[in-house]
């Protein structure tokens, strides 16, 4: 008998979700823009250099490696985020 209530509890349909699911959002909108990021810094990358403008290709080249870690690395934002807040001692 307590097989069977067992069984019937876990055949009952579990309620549909109600609110948007954003699972995978984040891979998505990565997948997404670092192409297009990779795009737009080549072109301009390109640009300093045959303008020889050495200094900004350089200040450049620095600005789209920092953003491009926040595109390529897994999950920086939420370790970035949980550091700064233990650094202020705050859990």
């Amino acid at each position: 008998m307590k097989t069977i209530v067992l069984n019937l509890i876990h055949m009952t349909p579990s309620p549909a979700p109600t609110g948007v699911n954003t699972e995978g959002l984040a891979d998505f909108l990565r997948a997404f823009f670092a192409p297009l990021f990779l795009v737009v810094v080549s072109v301009v990358a390109l640009f300093f250099l045959f303008t020889r403008e050495i200094t900004r290709f350089v200040q450049f080249l620095i600005l789209a490696v920092a953003i491009g870690v926040i595109f390529y690395v897994p999950n920086i934002i939420e370790v970035t985020a949980k550091a700064i807040a233990g650094a202020l001692g705050i859990k």
